[in-house]
């Protein structure tokens, strides 16, 4: 069995909560959309089309932002095709996925599904094919009140009162050789520059986010970040990350071990934007929006695009069926997430319905939830008040991609209004449980409130239509609190959520 050992602190506080931690992201790509949130005709699409199933769902799973309309999608979006009356609409190729796009649903219908779903929009702006002008008319038709061609024109398109939508991506993955439009550093730290200073002549209090690199192990990873901050420092307040995690053959171990790339990524991203910051003398910190983050098995079939003469409408794409063990790295990357509270402004988990997410259609059938639901929820409903430096300490397990971690990775959230603690634990070992103390004495918390585990004895299960409960959360009844502190087991492959209270 593993030992490990957590120290409970009120006085450790890395940051408070960040709401915007629990993001999420839909895009034009596959069925997220069409089939996904937006399907008019299903027997519970409501006056808008929008699936009031998946509305539901969503508002379970604690979402706090939606960035959109991508992602590859947006670097050769025109946003003005998707406004208006639909009839008139055009419909147009897809060249980051292969695929028509329709124009159905659009920034209007976007905007009325987040005011139902309660969430903050995350906009992002196209940067490869386009730049400064069609930013700058984005932003007029959005967020200008009225009195203006654009600003009247999206009154006229049924939106009275402006959308007033504060977080901007200036692009996305700018970097990558697969989007189209890609640039160097050096001519993205440029247009991104341009793009946020005529951006905030219209409304300077916006929040805007830069490309970082697509992911870590890019060839420039590092000094695109530093051009690019170099060049936009002042205008912007955030870099983005992005990085998609899967196992590799029968490399379960570094698998659940994936966090720990997340880690040295934020690590890395920060310690070089503060670099740029002594440089510059500047007295603001830049911030991280981990912007997509997810598994993603990106070399399975359902990551191959259509080609050739097939352009479909909303194909089934990249639909990764979730597992146990899938669940369980979902839980830990949401620990480090929580634990960089102080540098992570806001982050978004890829993608929110049918590609690659927690959220799975039929079209004209039921919505279900995939295994990696469940932790995304149980954190976002269960963390709040402040992080606390809370990262576990013991025995340790051996990875071939990352050498010896701990066993136990875990973070805690402490509610000083309520009295009230959650603590979130992954046990990493493949073949042993986890035995961990918990002193919480200094909280002053007498009761434990709640302990759920997602785990079982095949951690490829999976669920499914039809078994959507195969994986679910199970109360944890090996937990036992005596004089302050807190004795937990933990079975192989697992994540938990132990919740703490003080009797009234």
């Amino acid at each position: 069995m593993k030992q490990a050992r957590i120290i409970l602190d009120p006085r450790s506080v890395v940051a408070p909560v960040r709401r915007r931690t629990f993001g999420s992201f839909v895009e034009h790509l596959g069925r997220c959309v069409y089939t996904g949130i937006f399907e008019p005709g299903h027997p519970a699409a409501d006056e808008d089309g929008f699936r009031t199933d998946v509305l539901n769902l969503v508002r379970e799973l604690g979402v706090s932002t939606i960035r959109y309309p991508g992602g590859n999608f947006v670097s050769s979006y025109r946003w003005e095709d998707g406004v208006g009356p639909v009839a008139e609409r055009p419909t147009r190729l897809d060249l980051a996925w292969h695929s028509l796009e329709t124009n159905a649903f659009g920034v209007d219908e976007f905007m009325r599904w987040v005011a139902k779903a309660g969430v903050e929009p995350i906009m992002a702006i196209n940067l490869g094919t386009r730049g400064i002008e069609a930013a700058l008319d984005l932003l007029e038709y959005t967020n200008h009140p009225s009195g203006t061609r654009l600003s009247d024109w999206r009154r006229a398109n049924g939106s009275d009162q402006p959308y007033r939508i504060r977080m901007w991506c200036l692009g996305n993955e700018m970097d990558g050789p697969w989007q189209i439009g890609q640039k160097t550093a050096t001519e993205y730290g440029r247009i991104a520059a341009q793009t946020a200073s005529a951006m905030r002549r219209i409304d300077p209090d916006l929040q805007l986010i830069a490309c970082g690199s697509s992911h870590s192990a890019m060839p420039t990873f590092g000094d695109w970040e530093r051009e690019v901050l170099t060049q936009a420092y002042d205008q912007v307040d955030m870099i983005s990350l992005h990085a998609y995690y899967q196992q590799h053959g029968d490399d379960l171990p570094s698998f659940l071990a994936s966090a720990e790339n997340m880690d040295h990524f934020i690590d890395s991203v920060v310690a070089i934007a503060d670099s740029v910051r002594a440089v510059r003398r500047a007295d603001k910190k830049i911030m991280v929006a981990f912007d997509e983050w997810n598994v993603w098995y990106q070399d399975a079939a359902p990551s191959v695009l259509p080609s050739g003469d097939d352009w479909p409408v909303a194909p089934r794409l990249l639909e990764d069926r979730y597992n146990v063990a899938d669940a369980v790295v979902v839980g830990n990357l949401l620990i480090s997430l929580l634990r960089h509270s102080d540098r992570v402004a806001a982050a978004c988990q890829a993608q929110l319905v049918n590609v690659i997410a927690p959220i799975m259609t039929e079209p004209g059938g039921e919505a279900w939830r995939q295994t990696i639901f469940q932790p995304f929820a149980r954190t976002a409903a269960n963390a709040r008040g402040v992080v606390l430096d809370s990262r576990a300490t013991g025995d340790t397990v051996t990875t071939s991609r990352y050498g010896d971690v701990t066993a136990v990775d875990s973070v805690a959230t402490w509610d000083a209004s309520s009295r009230s603690a959650a603590v979130f634990l992954v046990n990493r070992s493949t073949s042993d449980d986890a035995e961990v103390s918990i002193e919480a004495g200094a909280l002053g918390v007498d009761t434990v409130a709640e302990c759920v585990t997602i785990s079982g004895p095949d951690p490829y299960a999976k669920n499914a239509l039809g078994e959507p409960d195969r994986a679910e959360p199970q109360p944890n009844k090996q937990v036992e609190l005596t004089g302050g502190t807190v004795a937990v087991t933990l079975s192989p492959i697992s994540w938990t959520m132990l919740r703490l209270g003080a009797a009234a």
